[in-house]
């Protein structure tokens, strides 16, 4: 299948954001496992609750590329070179990992305006309309996060 400008436009953005959520789900998946003190019950929740939505978007996307003819990237190695967020360090408190999950999901839903906007511009409105869901979800996600940090 020859690729057309809608389409290496559209995987492109696509798959910066398989790498963006295979990263983002290894680190709630972490955060969820080593989450400690006074908030653990709450943090441990919500983290896995995350994490297995994580893995969906994940899904979603990768197969929105493979439905346009695209591959998305499929190895850690490859995914930790394009993702522009970092994975879990190891030795966050729970509310160093609260704040790096905030600043996760603004950094995604800042790169899923611009992959509306892209795709849109390419008339691929289904790619448009994927970001748009996944980004009202984190906005939300990420305004319950600064709520719990009292900022």
């Amino acid at each position: 299948m020859a690729k057309t400008k809608e389409k290496v436009l559209s995987s492109d953005v696509l798959d910066k954001q398989v790498a963006n959520f295979s990263v983002l789900y290894m680190k709630l998946h972490h955060y969820h496992w080593y989450v400690k003190g006074e908030n653990f019950f709450t943090l441990h929740v919500k983290f896995g609750e995350w994490y297995a939505e994580a893995a969906l978007h994940l899904d979603t996307i990768a197969e929105r590329m493979l439905a346009i003819g695209a591959l998305p990237t499929a190895t850690l190695k490859e995914q930790l070179e394009m993702a522009s967020l970092e994975e879990a360090s190891g030795s966050e408190s729970a509310g160093e990992m609260v704040r790096a999950l905030a600043d996760d999901f603004d950094t995604i839903c800042t790169e899923l305006t611009e992959g509306i906007t892209t795709a849109e511009d390419n008339d691929d409105q289904p790619t448009a309309d994927l970001f748009i869901a996944i980004r009202t979800s984190l906005e939300k996600h990420k305004w319950m996060l600064e709520a719990y940090l009292a900022e």
